[in-house]
């Protein structure tokens, strides 16, 4: 027994792994800006909401990671056994999904790539990224997308939580934003913030990243949970330090920065004028970590889903090389995600298609609490391992707020594109 205990110990407690890559994927640069902007704008106001954000994701990635292991099932195979409803929404959204999300990773990956180096083009940096991203995940070998992805959250803890750092923060007015209350005007921002927290189909690889690193019955659910929470707060300690740098630099000097990812290029500005020219320089390595790190993680996470789908959805069995990593359908998903949305990067973002994304991706995050309770509540899951009142109540919260989210999300894209439409004719 004290044998076995030994050769087991090891391989239990050899956690880092795929917390850690569904964190780093879905920690990106929008995610930064948006902390970035809340704090710029209100201070240590909303650090709860980013703590609860934290929160909902742990209890949401936790959840498909407790199907997956106590089921044997993957998410999809059980959002089927829910109605062929699950099909027909995440069929459209997958596909839409990766032709816009392609270039749209390219190009944040590209952008502190040619603020260094101005020299290249834009677009080449945003095809070169792209090109390494698909070499790297095309074999579909594991182990060497969790190192990359091991490396690259090490950068940003250097870089991001040492631009909080630096800001030297008032630990008294930090402690103010722990009371829960939202700003006048601020309904959406705190929100955004709650739900925003990292990722969103990225939540549900999990699941598959699980397979791939060998954790696949429930003897491995408090391993999984542990590398969860942990990666988790790990996430949340990159949001907060953002938010302290826009409350302690941007908020102090009341100095506005772009929303989009071109935000992150006008704080490495602010820090290379303030703590000199290497620092911001290194923040914009740590800018390009953030963005490449997810362009890996969905290369990879999410081609591991859609050959699922496509495999489930025909009716192939679970051990079918072509479901699989390196297999005939996630490769084919991962030149869906490389080269038409080249096409993008080039020509922009055509608004019809913009909508779609819009559109799909706002239900995303409602979908995935809503059949999270589905899943979790009946015999689908082994009954030891169903939820109980507080994860019930969790996972409602969680559904509310995203499905909040997602009206709001669903009305400001329908609203671009008649604007967009008017203004054409």
């Amino acid at each position: 027994m004290a044998e076995q205990t030994a050769t087991m110990s090891p391989r239990k407690w050899r956690i880092i792994g795929p917390g850690i890559v569904v964190a780093a994927t879905g920690v990106g640069a929008g995610d930064l800006v948006a902390t970035l902007v809340a704090g710029s704008n209100y201070g240590y106001l909303l650090l709860w909401a980013v703590i609860v954000g934290t929160i909902f994701k742990i209890v949401l990635v936790e959840g498909a990671g407790r199907y997956s292991l106590a089921s044997g099932r993957t998410i999809f195979a059980g959002w089927r056994t829910l109605g062929r409803w699950t099909t027909w929404y995440f069929g459209p959204y997958i596909v839409v999904w990766g032709f816009v999300y392609g270039a749209t990773a390219m190009l944040s990956s590209a952008l502190p790539l040619a603020t260094m180096m101005p020299a290249v083009p834009l677009e080449a940096w945003a095809i070169g990224t792209g090109l390494i991203g698909f070499a790297l995940v095309w074999w579909g070998k594991y182990p060497l997308v969790e190192k990359v992805m091991a490396l690259f959250v090490g950068i940003m803890f250097v870089t991001v939580v040492g631009a909080a750092v630096l800001t030297l923060p008032n630990l008294g007015e930090i402690l103010t934003g722990l009371v829960p209350i939202i700003p006048e005007g601020g309904l959406i921002t705190t929100l955004a913030l709650a739900g925003g927290v990292g990722g969103t189909i990225t939540l549900a690889a999990y699941g598959y990243w699980l397979r791939e690193k060998g954790w696949s019955d429930a003897s491995w659910m408090r391993v999984m949970r542990l590398d969860n929470a942990v990666a988790y707060v790990i996430t949340g300690v990159f949001v907060i330090a953002m938010l302290v740098v826009g409350a302690e630099l941007l908020y102090s000097a009341n100095i506005a920065i772009s929303t989009g990812d071109r935000g992150l290029l006008d704080l490495s500005g602010v820090l290379a004028e303030r703590y000199g020219a290497v620092f911001g320089v290194v923040f914009l390595v740590g800018f390009w970590a953030s963005s490449f790190s997810s362009l890996i993680g969905v290369w990879n996470g999410v081609s591991l889903m859609f050959a699922d789908f496509v495999g489930t959805t025909r009716g192939l069995e679970l051990d079918d090389r072509r479901m699989h990593a390196g297999g005939t359908y996630y490769r084919a998903y991962v030149l869906w995600l490389t080269f038409p949305p080249m096409i993008l990067v080039f020509l922009g973002q055509p608004i019809a298609v913009i909508l779609a994304y819009g559109v799909l991706g706002a239900l995303f995050m409602p979908f995935l609490a809503l059949t999270l309770l589905g899943l979790l509540n009946t015999d689908r899951t082994p009954k030891e391992w169903r939820n109980g009142w507080f994860g019930n109540a969790l996972l409602a919260i969680c559904a509310l707020v995203f499905l909040a989210l997602g009206a709001n999300e669903l009305v400001k894209a329908i609203t671009g594109f008649v604007t967009n439409l008017q203004g054409g004719a």
